[in-house]
């Protein structure tokens, strides 16, 4: 007779490509519309914009962490996001994608 071992779980790992795309896609129509409002020029291309230093609220942030439920499989909590915001959408990315990696790591049990 023979023994069956059981099966391993499937593990997934952190899908952190899309979770940096997913952020800097939204963070930029946040950082947009605070430069609009604060007459601040905005960059001519997407590397510039996310190094730009253009403040973003915290409220603002907390807003896009909905944009990543699909991509993470959960809801993430706003007090991820820094009290106070961020300067720029290189220090949010910077801030927040370890955060959410950690979140991610505790619910589904796996690295990248």
């Amino acid at each position: 007779m023979a023994t069956i071992a059981p099966t391993k779980p499937v593990t997934v790992a952190f899908p952190k490509s899309d979770v940096i795309a997913t952020l800097v896609a939204e963070l930029i129509e946040v950082a947009k519309a605070e430069a609009q409002v604060r007459g601040i020029p905005l960059p001519p291309d997407k590397p510039k914009i996310i190094k730009a230093p253009i403040p973003m609220d915290s409220l603002s942030v907390v807003d896009t962490l909905c944009a990543l439920e699909p991509v993470v499989g959960f809801e993430l909590r706003e007090s991820i996001v820094r009290t106070g915001g961020y300067s720029s959408i290189e220090a949010a990315l910077e801030h927040l994608v370890p955060k959410i990696e950690r979140v991610w790591i505790r619910k589904k049990g796996s690295k990248p």
